[in-house]
């Protein structure tokens, strides 16, 4: 079992395949995970571990991954962690692909580090959209699980962190003007419920300037030709 320690956190993540890297972001919230993958429509750590260099991570403080909570974290402590993974692996560039909430540590990392970035997938993005209240009581869930692992977490520090990761807008991790900007290569795959509206998926793409958006992806007779066509913009780009 691989684990990164750096700084009181220790990250648990895995490694399938050969050739370029690609660093997964799980679907679950704030309980982001391997093990989502495969509850996912598809699971890349398998398809894409035919023709890449996947590497798949639990996030701070879910799955078997731990750390410390402190004052001022949020969506940078997590980039923070993957800037450092990325680094204790040697890799200089890769793709990403986040699925949920992993779509929004998606663009977090290529705001940070965009030269290390060479391309990535968005699948359900995240984002505002008249479910501001879903998102906080799922941070309230983790929260409380977390609070009985660690008896000395504040609810006030838990209720700082809540406002840091959800208390905004759009995608949360970044701002409109960022992806704009924004001059990565983006496949989203666009989501389609409370968590994953649909109108967050379309402004991405109308404001990133080299974006693709696939509406329609999830039906099983759909979905190979999604995950082909994921794994060609990996691969041309």
């Amino acid at each position: 079992m691989p684990l990164f320690e750096r700084d009181g956190v220790v990250l648990h993540y895995v490694e399938q395949g050969e050739g370029f890297p690609v660093l997964l972001f799980a679907p679950g919230g704030m309980r982001s995970a391997i093990e989502f993958w495969e509850k996912a429509p598809w699971n890349p750590i398998v398809e894409l571990g035919k023709s890449f260099r996947v590497i798949a991570l639990d996030q701070r403080n879910a799955g078997r991954s731990s750390a410390p909570v402190r004052e001022g974290d949020g969506w940078h402590s997590y980039t923070q962690d993957h800037v450092a993974l990325l680094d204790h692996l040697g890799l200089q560039r890769c793709h990403l692909l986040g699925g949920c909430i992993g779509s929004s540590y998606c663009l977090s990392l290529i705001q940070a580090a965009p030269e290390r970035i060479a391309a990535a997938v968005l699948q359900n993005p995240i984002g505002l959209h008249e479910n501001r209240d879903a998102f906080y009581a799922m941070f309230d869930g983790w929260a409380a699980d977390l609070q009985r692992r660690q008896p000395e977490l504040q609810a006030a520090t838990c209720a700082a962190l809540r406002e840091r990761m959800f208390g905004g807008d759009f995608v949360f991790s970044v701002s409109r003007e960022f992806v704009r900007s924004c001059a990565t290569p983006l496949l989203i795959l666009a989501g389609s419920d409370l968590y994953h509206p649909t109108p967050i998926s379309h402004e991405i793409a109308a404001l990133a300037p080299s974006a693709a958006l696939v509406e329609d992806w999830k039906p099983p007779q759909l979905l190979p030709d999604a995950v082909a066509r994921v794994r060609r913009f990996l691969q041309d780009s």
